[in-house]
């Protein structure tokens, strides 16, 4: 009879592997599930760039031999795909989403794919990602535009975009995502979901990476529920071969930990940017809203916010990623021999890389001072309070073009940038973990999410506070009307 999509979309991601370990449904009709919701529904949101065929008729063999041993892991039969961004996955294309990159392949999956596929899901292809990473919407002119599942005339967030919306859509119930400056959690806002940037330093990034981005790079997930949340990362933390640095996963597992209350919290909230200028209403409401919420909760909630040159520390790591964009796209013109073309590369990423070449060695090295400085800072602030709750944006998600990385000037697109999401690069540089929640709409049926942010390795905390909101304010039953 097959999995009705009906059904398929009551299931997050540990639900579908519960479900198939006990047998209420088969690996097979999963799969079939997943399949048929990607035919109906990518054609219109373009979530997903790559299906690839091999994964496909590999995830159908392993359907048909259910209890082979690399079959077993928590999250066995589920589907998934990983961001077309960072991380190599053996036989599939990596196109950063840009041109310049269409035919790179590499022959070896990342540690962070391997320890998902020792954890049953079947990869089956990539979501699409705006080149390189590095816009709030997923635009690329390699794919095109990815579209809100909430309205096709908006955006779904970048820079993972795709993945975003290949779970709103109800493709898949959690999808793979990485995050230099938001790019987790500014999707997950757009799209009504939850997206956790973890703790510096306790997913792997090897071992194609050291230090990625100067340890402003991450990578996780993006979700329907908390404990799918939990449970990739449970499946994921913990250092790599080589790593540079790590931060140890605590000794209860996340999934584990989410099932007890966080204690009561002391909790900050700010209605308006680090740098004090006002937002739109609906997100100043979705941060109000949750702020009584907390209290009704039994936490100590007040209004508060780190003080920090939020210009400098922007500035200072948008130095360190526009050289780390010139040194790769550096690295790939030496790979091929020859200088990029200007059809391979959009326009913000022909200036981005033009001013990355500019930066000389001694003015790259000032700007760690800088982020040190202001990072301090921030720090001082979590001494006397557990979390901070922000907007995850500024703005409700906003149309598509309105942060296009081919039409606009470099100037006009950071400054674009700057007021859609405000509130998520400096956790980047604290190397915090930080949250968005799906906890608010618009009146127009927009999702509107909020950030918590937790002090360094509080992510169990962070889970815990979460889960906890989850259970008072559910929103599994929100879905796209697509």
């Amino acid at each position: 009879m097959g999995l009705p999509f009906h059904d398929y979309r009551q299931f997050d991601a540990t639900g579908l592997a519960e479900a198939i370990r006990h047998g209420d449904v088969s690996r097979q009709e999963v799969l079939d599930a997943a399949l048929q919701r990607l035919a109906d529904v990518n054609p219109r949101v373009n979530a997903v760039t790559h299906l690839n065929e091999a994964a496909v008729a590999e995830a159908r063999a392993l359907a048909a031999a259910p209890h082979a041993a690399h079959t077993q892991g928590p999250l066995a039969g589920v589907p998934y795909f990983i961001k077309d961004l960072h991380a190599p996955v053996a036989g599939m294309p990596l196109t950063h989403g840009s041109r310049l990159f269409a035919d790179d392949v590499h022959g070896f999956d990342s540690e962070t794919v391997a320890r998902l596929r020792r954890a049953g899901l079947l990869i089956l292809g990539r979501t699409a990602s705006p080149e390189f990473g590095m816009s709030a919407s997923t635009e690329p002119a390699l794919t095109g535009p990815t579209r809100n599942p909430w309205n096709l005339d908006h955006t779904a967030g970048g820079s993972s975009g795709g993945a975003a919306a290949a779970v709103a859509s109800g493709i898949l119930p959690a999808c793979h995502a990485t995050d230099s400056g938001g790019s987790i959690r500014i999707p997950a806002a757009c799209n009504g979901l939850v997206g956790l940037k973890p703790t510096r330093g306790l997913l792997p990034t090897g071992p194609h990476r050291g230090e990625a981005s100067h340890g402003l790079s991450h990578e996780h997930a993006v979700t329907r529920s908390v404990r799918d949340c939990a449970a990739l990362l449970q499946a994921t933390a913990g250092p790599d071969l080589g790593a540079p640095y790590f931060t140890a996963p605590p000794a209860t597992p996340f999934t584990q930990a989410i099932q007890q209350a966080p204690g009561r919290l002391r909790i900050a909230f700010t209605t308006t940017t680090f740098s004090g200028r006002a937002i739109d209403p609906e997100c100043r409401a979705a941060v109000e809203h949750t702020a009584r919420l907390l209290q009704d909760l039994g936490h100590e909630v007040e209004e508060g916010a780190p003080r920090f040159d939020a210009a400098a520390l922007s500035a200072a790591c948008g130095t360190l990623l526009l050289t780390g964009l010139a040194a790769s796209v550096d690295a790939r013109e030496a790979q091929l021999g020859r200088a990029a073309r200007d059809d391979e590369l959009e326009a913000v990423t022909r200036a981005a890389i033009a001013l990355g070449r500019q930066v000389t060695g001694v003015h790259y090295a000032s700007r760690f001072a800088v982020i040190n400085r202001e990072v301090r800072q921030i720090a001082r602030f979590f001494d006397t309070v557990d979390v901070l709750l922000t907007p995850t944006l500024a703005q409700p998600p906003v149309p598509l073009g309105r942060l296009s990385t081919q039409t606009l000037s470099l100037d006009a697109f950071q400054q674009a940038m700057a007021g859609f999401c405000p509130f998520t690069g400096a956790f980047n540089a604290t190397g915090q973990p930080a949250i968005s929640l799906p906890l608010h709409w618009s009146a127009t049926g927009l999702p509107i999410g909020v950030q918590l942010v937790g002090r360094f390795a509080k992510d169990t905390l962070l889970l815990q506070l979460a889960a906890q909101l989850e259970a008072a304010a559910p929103w599994f039953h929100r879905t796209a009307p697509l």
